[in-house]
Parts: structure tokens; sequence; C-alpha cells
């Protein structure tokens, strides 16, 4: 059992997301930087779509009453057991009693913790995925408990770590491909929304990152079309939306972009005040 003693500011259960269900109006939720996630995974010898632990900027404490292994990916947060700190992207054992503590990200904005089995939550439409509407709760609090798999003994603590490229989270290059409504755009007007940079909102959320800086640009409506992760929308008022993990199925707004994978897991890890610009997949 893990029992949570401090949610931080805000931890979620995710995994790979929710499928299936987008006919019916439900996100696919998921992780925000499923590369991150599926390392973490990985190095706990978890299936791909096993339950981690999804940390935004303040990380929680946690109480592994059990003993298991744990690894945490992500952004740069100072982890420490016991009051030791901890690597991270390697394979961490932990003694029963164990308390798990964050310090504040030098780098990006989002950490995953993956535990051995993964979190044992209860699924709601196939995922253990929190979403808003869709999952009883929404966030982790003070006083929750989440089962985890006994642990076996056999899995030997390693020393073995993983080398993740910093730029995936300081680098200010988002990929994109062209997205529908692309060509509808004057080249002109194409030309100088590229060359362009925009700074993440504070508003910015699973749902969606809002950029300023791109005021000077705009599309008209559109009758209204399917979207999905990654999204990128140019509102009539110049407003930048970029759909994340937990967007809606359709919206009205043009689509200029389509975030690769690599992109939106880039753009997870921004930050508000983070300045970015997008670079045009044609191939």
């Amino acid at each position: 059992m893990v029992e949570v003693i401090s949610g931080g500011l805000y931890t979620t259960i995710q995994d790979m997301g929710r499928f299936g269900f987008r006919k019916h109006g439900v996100p696919l939720s998921g992780a925000m930087d499923s590369y991150s996630a599926l390392l973490a995974n990985s190095l706990v010898g978890n299936e791909m779509h096993a339950a981690v632990l999804e940390i935004t900027y303040i990380g929680p404490v946690l109480c592994f009453t059990t003993a298991t292994q744990i690894a945490i990916t992500g952004a740069g947060f100072s982890p420490t057991v016991n009051n030791r700190e901890i690597s991270l992207n390697t394979r961490v054992h932990l003694e029963a009693g164990s308390t798990v503590k964050f310090g504040l990200p030098a780098y990006g904005l989002r950490a995953y913790v993956s535990v051995f089995g993964g979190f044992q939550e209860k699924k709601v439409m196939d995922s253990y995925s929190y979403c808003y509407g869709i999952t009883e709760k929404q966030s982790l609090a003070s006083g929750d408990q989440i089962p985890i798999l006994n642990y076996e003994s056999h899995l030997k603590p390693t020393t073995a770590s993983v080398k993740v490229r910093r730029t995936h989270f300081t680098s200010d290059t988002i990929e994109a491909y062209p997205g529908p409504e692309f060509h509808i755009l004057p080249k002109a007007i194409r030309e100088q929304f590229l060359a362009s940079s925009g700074k993440v909102l504070a508003e910015s959320n699973r749902m969606a990152y809002l950029l300023s800086g791109f005021e000077s640009y705009s599309a008209e409506e559109i009758i209204t079309g399917p979207v999905q992760s990654g999204t990128v929308q140019l509102t009539p008022s110049g407003r930048c939306i970029v759909l994340m993990r937990d967007a809606q199925t359709t919206g009205g707004y043009a689509r200029v972009l389509q975030l690769s994978e690599a992109g939106i897991n880039t753009m997870a890890q921004k930050r508000a005040g983070d300045v970015v610009h997008f670079d045009l997949i044609t191939d």
C-alpha cells in the first residue's frame, strides 16, 4: 500500500490513455509526457499500460508501507527516500516504511513515478487515468491510499540508469505537422506564424496550453470537426490553443497544426512563461 501524506500541487494517476470512447465525447487522457511515463514503467519491468503517478511541479509525500521497487523519470526533481537523495531514471529498491519526497524541479514540469506491477487504482472505461467528469477523483490528496502488488524479491536492486537528453525538457522547438486548415491561411501568414514565438500562459493545464504572441494572426471558425491531443487551434481573435491529453473531441476553431508525439511530450514539460516556437515537419 502507498499512503499519501501530501498530494502535492497536482498529482494524478495516469496510464497511456482511455481508448475506444472518443465517439462518446470522452477525452483520451493519459500521461502528458508519454515518453517519460513509458520509461518509468520499463525501468521496473512493467508493461506499457501500467498505472504511474504524474507529478506536476510540487511533488507529493508518499509512504510505501510494503517493500517494492520504483523508478522516477521526467522533470528534474530532487527525490529523496527517507531524506536521502536518489537518482532519476533508475530502478530504486524501497524497504517497507520508506517515505519518498520531492524537491522543486530544476528543469521541466512533470515527473513520473512507477512501482513494481503498477499502481492498482480501479479502472474506469478500461483506463486508470484520472480525468475530470470521468473518474471520481481528479488528483491525489492527503489520506489517500493506493494499493500496489506484493513485491517479488527476485527483482534485485540495480545501479544501472538511463541517460535522458536534457533537450527533451529545455528545447523551445515543438515539432508539428500541417493541420487540416493550415493551407487556408495565406502563405505570408503561414510563414510569419511559424517564424513567431509564443509564451506559455499560466492558465495552461492538462486540457490545453494557451500561448500568447500570436495575436497578429487569426483564422475564421470552421464547421465543428474532430480534434485530438496536439491539435493547434487558431481563433478569430488570434488566440493560439494547443490541445493536450484531456482535450475535448471536437472543436470549431481552425486546426492549423498537429503536434507530433514528441512535440506533445516536449510541450507537456513547459511551464508558464516558457517561450516556444513550432517547427514544421513536411516529410
